[in-house]
């Protein structure tokens, strides 16, 4: 007892204001938010590239995965591709929209001519040809291929015709039907067709296409949900043992759970990869024929693709599934696995 006492009083006469002042300072230091930051950084950035070396460690199984996911994520990117070349190929079919005046029969080729002078100077038209009866006939008993019917018939049945071109600044659906029916009005014109109809309901079946696209990627979209969940789950039970030891020696349910969100963005991002694979190749091989296509109807049109913002986007909105998927499965699995 009396070795102990004296030892006590030794220790406090090394104990100096000077060293008891460190002390309490050294215990009172704390992290800077530097170095939390730089910590939770590094933490990430080993968690990430653990999770792909998990990934690749297991090279079968995870080609099948993310083939799976680009196959679901290929359809509606297909699709959205073929919508954008239909509006391509007819954004320049509008440029040839055109009114057709057919005229009353009573009208003279010089009541017509004055007629197509004064539509020519009206605002919204680009230019006005008149076509008259006799080269109307002319044309149709060349494109027809029945000039021998028309040599039996004792006159011409065929009015005459006024094209009206719109302007291209006025070249739209609303602008060019309001101007037809002015065009309706006068009294010299019978019947005003506009040639353009068709291409409205072009733009009704692209729109209709693209609501059924965006229909069909939602419940693809909900598929990979699913698949990548279903994966996670799996990798979770793989690794229940794993997770009761980190939550033994004081692992929080945010720290278990950032391996397996990065597992279902790694798997989402190389679904996205493969299904910019799948689409490039599948463009690549239709390149040619298209081409050869173009070129039969005079045409300059190019096939077009997925571009860099559009390749960028594939990507993310990929990676943003996977690990939207991983997140709805890991917090409800890893509150049913606490240690007893």
């Amino acid at each position: 007892m009396a070795q102990n006492k004296l030892n006590k009083r030794r220790l406090g006469q090394l104990q100096t204001p000077a060293a008891r002042k460190d002390v309490k300072g050294a215990r009172r230091h704390k992290t800077g938010l530097r170095d939390r930051l730089a910590s939770y950084r590094s933490h990430h950035r080993q968690v990430a590239l653990d999770s792909l070396q998990r990934l690749l460690r297991r090279p079968a199984a995870s080609l099948l995965t993310s083939l799976v996911i680009a196959i679901a994520l290929a359809l509606p990117t297909s699709l959205y591709i073929g919508l954008n070349n239909i509006e391509a190929v007819s954004s320049g079919w509008e440029g040839a929209a055109r009114i057709s005046l057919f005229l009353k029969p009573n009208v003279t080729a010089s009541q017509a001519e004055n007629l197509r002078r004064s539509i020519a100077t009206r605002d919204g038209v680009q230019s006005a040809e008149y076509i008259s009866p006799e080269a109307a006939l002319v044309e149709f008993r060349a494109s027809s291929g029945f000039g021998d019917v028309l040599d039996q018939l004792d006159s011409n049945p065929l009015p005459g015709l006024v094209v009206v071109t719109p302007r291209e600044a006025n070249i739209s659906a609303v602008a060019v039907t309001e101007l037809q029916a002015a065009l309706a009005k006068l009294p010299e014109v019978e019947l005003a067709k506009l040639d353009m109809a068709w291409l409205q309901r072009l733009n009704q079946i692209t729109e209709l296409g693209r609501r059924l696209t965006l229909a069909l990627a939602g419940m693809l979209a909900v598929g990979v949900l699913l698949i990548i969940g279903n994966t996670i789950k799996l990798a979770i039970e793989s690794r229940r043992s794993e997770i009761l030891v980190v939550k033994l020696v004081g692992g929080t349910n945010a720290f278990v759970r950032r391996p397996f969100l990065y597992t279902g963005f790694w798997y989402g991002l190389s679904g996205g990869l493969a299904a910019w694979v799948l689409v490039q190749s599948g463009l690549l091989w239709l390149r040619a024929p298209i081409a050869e296509l173009s070129v039969s109807y005079q045409s300059d049109f190019q096939l077009l693709g997925l571009g860099v913002l559009d390749s960028l986007l594939l990507w993310l909105f990929a990676g943003s599934l996977g690990l939207l998927g991983a997140w709805l499965v890991v917090g409800r699995e890893l509150r049913a696995i606490e240690p007893q």
